[in-house]
């Protein structure tokens, strides 16, 4: 039974970042400190962008199965083209999840030296339009993350650029999130409780029930975006760079009544990471006699991601 929420994480608008940067950041990071989400209104994305972007992604996955399977990448990871339903299963976890999805990376120039371990990007040949659409949309989530990160920056008393090289070229991925329609009697949930790997998440498609985060009481509570608003999360490598002054907080989908099971849900989360090569290192400032430094052993961000990845199985 779903816990019965007394509290609710509280929207905030992009808009106020421009007009009043220092008090955007204080309302995001105490959004983060309390909840470890937030809610972001007016990100700028072109709704019609975003509006092409389901439009394409339904149409990918209402294809056959053995067209989809055509772009797994055994041995990949997951990392680019297709990863079938029944692959991904949250660190712990005894069933897999509900779900299938297609992730979209970052283009790199010829040469580039990350290029030894961020694969190509794979398109499908249909449906007509999709690479260009989400190569727009996954450079329009990266920009809105480059200006949440400069809010987290100064939340933290770090210059408001801080984070602009530790993430330039990084390993940023979009997940394009297909939930077919489930039995009343389905084994396990749409998405198994679990925190994300990387920097900040940005999630478009929360509207549709189902996600919840685990609160600091132990209670569930559901995450309920207005229409065409980011859902933003802090991932473990945030978490672990602020010795947990901001929480990777752990967050699960549901699976809705039994009336609304046969409704597939579609979510686009683009997972914002660090350069491959950036040193995850305690930051000094969130150091303290209250907080002692829980990491003193710092690790590169693309060992971690590996170390991770093992866990919920995308790589043996």
């Amino acid at each position: 039974m779903l816990d019965t929420p007394t509290l609710a994480v509280p929207p905030l608008s992009l808009d106020d970042e421009a007009r009043d940067p220092a008090a955007f950041a204080a309302d995001l990071g105490g959004s983060f400190e309390r909840f470890g989400f937030a809610i972001v209104s007016d990100h700028g994305i072109d709704p019609a962008l975003v509006d092409r972007a389901w439009a394409l992604t339904k149409a990918y996955f209402d294809q056959p199965e053995e067209v989809k399977r055509s772009y797994h990448i055994p041995g990949g990871g997951g990392a680019r083209g297709h990863t079938p339903f029944g692959t991904e299963i949250a660190k712990d976890a005894k069933l897999h999840d509900l779900k299938e999805f297609w992730h979209v990376g970052r283009e790199l120039a010829p040469g580039h030296p990350f290029r030894d371990h961020m694969a190509d990007n794979v398109w499908p040949e249909k449906p007509e339009g999709f690479r260009e659409t989400m190569l727009a949309l996954y450079d329009a989530l990266d920009g809105v993350g480059r200006r949440l990160l400069s809010a987290i920056a100064r939340h933290l008393g770090l210059a408001p650029d801080w984070f602009d090289d530790a993430v330039r070229d990084g390993n940023s991925v979009l997940r394009l999130l297909h939930y077919p329609p489930i039995g009343p009697d389905a084994p396990g949930v749409r998405a198994g409780a679990h925190e994300d790997i990387n920097l900040i998440t940005l999630l478009l498609g929360a509207e549709e029930a189902g996600l919840e985060l685990l609160d600091k009481d132990g209670r569930w509570l559901p995450v309920k975006p207005p229409e065409g608003a980011l859902v933003v999360n802090v991932g473990d490598m945030l978490q672990r760079l602020t010795n947990h002054v901001l929480p990777s907080t752990t967050h699960r989908v549901v699976n809705p009544p039994v009336e609304r099971r046969g409704v597939a849900r579609y979510s686009m989360p683009f997972f914002l990471h660090l350069r491959s090569d950036f040193l995850i290192e305690t930051l000094p400032e969130t150091v303290s006699a209250d907080n002692p430094d829980r990491y003193p052993d710092p690790i590169t961000a693309n060992d971690y991601l590996m170390q991770r990845l093992r866990e919920i199985g995308l790589v043996k």
